[in-house]
């Protein structure tokens, strides 16, 4: 529900943790600062007392250096399956721009834990309206980062972010089109042919890069989930005969206020795995080229 003044949110994911270990991400001070906030976003000051009437007190800081503090108290504290908190929330000016009140439950599965989050919140001032309207994204991406605390993925993984002033169908069909990939896909001086493409779950993308200094690069993702205009996944690999570790990897298309806000991201076995990535082949800074790419070919077509 949603109106000029408050939206209300509810979410439900599936983790792949026991509700107790769950609980305490959610509650320990060492813990919420792992993974609280949306990609891109770090909470450097963390102040955590779960029971009734327990402070609650996280700075997040955007990657521009932003700080957005938040404050507030423990309602209901239920482990390991309920707590409910309130909280105001300031922008960056200083001055308070949201209350809001967050309902958290947890269902035990079996080891798994379903998890769901409700929350309502209240701008108490015109500017709060894209903290309103970032709510839903910014828990969403929240999620997904306290998911890669508890698997582990956060310690051996490669996580890149745009921002894209274009709605999530576009930016999807230019990731999911040949006709366009070939005028993005790759790092600065970089050319792609594509040999198959098959968007679907079980489908393949087989294409070859073709380095500036010659040299061609086969790669071959095999599609896990394709939910548009959501989310790919995939498993990645090489020619059979490359040296370079495969990965699990995934790109997720969020929708803010008419813009997109677009995640890659590659898991790799182990944090070592993810380290010679980096250093041989350059893969952040190729990565970032790739997306700088597609930013200036969304803005010209």
């Amino acid at each position: 529900m949603t109106d000029a003044t408050s939206r209300e949110i509810s979410i439900t994911r599936m983790i792949d943790a026991p509700c107790d270990l769950v609980f305490k991400a959610w509650t320990d001070r060492e813990h919420l600062a792992r993974w609280w906030g949306p990609e891109g976003f770090t909470a450097p000051s963390v102040e955590s007392d779960p029971r009734p009437g327990g402070t609650l007190a996280i700075v997040m800081r955007g990657p521009d250096g932003v700080d957005y503090p938040m404050s507030g108290v423990y309602r209901e504290v239920e482990p390991p399956h309920r707590l409910v908190t309130e909280v105001t929330a300031s922008g960056p000016d200083g001055r308070s721009a949201l209350e809001a009140v967050t309902t958290l439950t947890l269902v035990d599965h079996g080891g798994k834990t379903e998890l769901t989050v409700h929350e309502r919140a209240v701008a108490l001032i015109p500017e709060a309206g894209p903290m309103l309207g970032g709510m839903e994204v910014g828990m969403v991406q929240s999620l997904r980062k306290l998911d890669d605390v508890l698997t582990g993925a956060m310690d051996r993984q490669i996580v890149l972010m745009r921002m894209l002033e274009a709605p999530r169908e576009r930016v999807f069909e230019v990731w999911t089109t040949p006709e366009h990939l070939q005028h993005w896909y790759g790092p600065d001086g970089f050319t792609l042919t594509t040999h198959e493409m098959d968007v679907r779950p079980g489908g393949v993308w087989r294409f070859t890069m073709h380095g500036p200094d010659g040299v061609d690069y086969p790669n071959e993702l095999i599609y896990d989930q394709v939910i548009a205009p959501e989310l790919l996944s995939y498993e990645h690999r090489s020619s059979p005969d490359a040296d370079d570790p495969a990965f699990s990897g995934s790109a997720t298309f969020d929708e803010f206020m008419g813009m997109t806000i677009l995640t890659m991201r590659m898991v790799f076995e182990t944090a070592a795995e993810r380290d010679e990535t980096v250093e041989k082949y350059n893969a952040v800074e190729g990565g970032n080229q790739t997306l700088d790419r597609l930013v200036a070919y969304l803005s010209k077509n």
